[in-house]
């Protein structure tokens, strides 16, 4: 079978059970099988595919159809242009947390030596990113789980910045000392901030397949910010900042939590599609 053909056939075979994205699910899926980029396959559709290749494609095709989500299926999802790596512990990286990245990249000279703390790291997707992006900077990569550390050492090492990722397995910043002076020039996270209460309405794809640790944010949601924000400004330095991710509808709460523990400038950043997103402030 061709290339193009069996693109064709997994896409068809996506639209008629219902899947959200069939295009792009399936262009992902069969050129990630193939080990060709998406626009290889489009533009090589004449390429002869081996019966055992197409019988593979078709039994994770299957996958899809029954709500495996495909980076699961493929053990990697692209984030910022890179692929990461994920496991069982990892939350797959979603293109809303790259207003995350840009808000740090648009305030960060490239030129300059900072130091970030990345808590909660998961696949290493946040600082990883902003590591590749600014080569003078460092990281240390905070999570609770040392099976997503793991797969964020992984990740740093196939980017070319494992020299420059340092993962720690503790809770928040619980394991390391505010006394000596050297805090970091950013704090960045991606927090769980998912009510208790609406996990269990999130689709399959979700719920049955993210960590739940990595999406739990309490009985409202705001468990890991009153954790992570006092910690966080006993670590700041003056003129230091810190960016969180947030739900759409935390930006008042989280912003108030921020004053109340000497952070200033705050800016709430939208997503793409115009929802509340990032949480930015200085220490003042």
């Amino acid at each position: 079978m061709q290339a193009g053909a069996l693109y064709r056939l997994v896409r068809d075979r996506f639209r008629n059970a219902g899947v959200a994205d069939p295009e792009p699910d399936a262009k992902l899926l069969v050129s990630t099988l193939l080990g060709i980029g998406i626009s290889d396959l489009l533009l090589d559709a004449s390429r002869e595919v081996d019966a055992a290749r197409v019988r593979e494609i078709e039994e994770k095709a299957s996958l899809r159809i029954g709500g495996m989500p495909v980076g699961r299926i493929l053990g990697e999802r692209e984030f910022y242009g890179r692929r990461f790596l994920l496991n069982s512990a990892t939350l797959e990286p979603r293109p809303d947390t790259e207003t995350l990245i840009d808000a740090v990249l648009r305030a960060t000279s490239p030129d300059l030596p900072i130091t970030l703390w990345d808590i909660g790291t998961g696949s290493g997707a946040i600082a990883v990113t902003l590591l590749a992006e600014l080569p003078r900077s460092r990281a240390i990569a905070i999570d609770l789980s040392e099976t997503a550390l793991a797969c964020a050492m992984e990740n740093a090492r196939q980017h070319g910045v494992a020299d420059r990722f340092h993962p720690l397995c503790a809770d928040y910043l619980e394991a390391l000392d505010a006394g000596d002076g050297s805090g970091p020039d950013w704090i960045v996270s991606n927090p769980p901030y998912i009510r208790s209460s609406v996990l269990e309405r999130l689709s399959p794809e979700v719920i049955d397949h993210d960590p739940r640790l990595a999406l739990d944010g309490g009985e409202n949601g705001l468990d890991a910010y009153t954790a992570l924000i006092p910690q966080s400004a006993r670590f700041l330095r003056p003129d230091a900042r810190i960016a969180l991710e947030i739900g759409y509808d935390q930006a008042l709460t989280v912003e108030k939590q921020l004053r109340q523990h000497g952070l200033g400038e705050i800016e709430i950043i939208k997503d793409l599609a115009g929802k509340d997103r990032v949480a930015l402030a200085r220490k003042i």
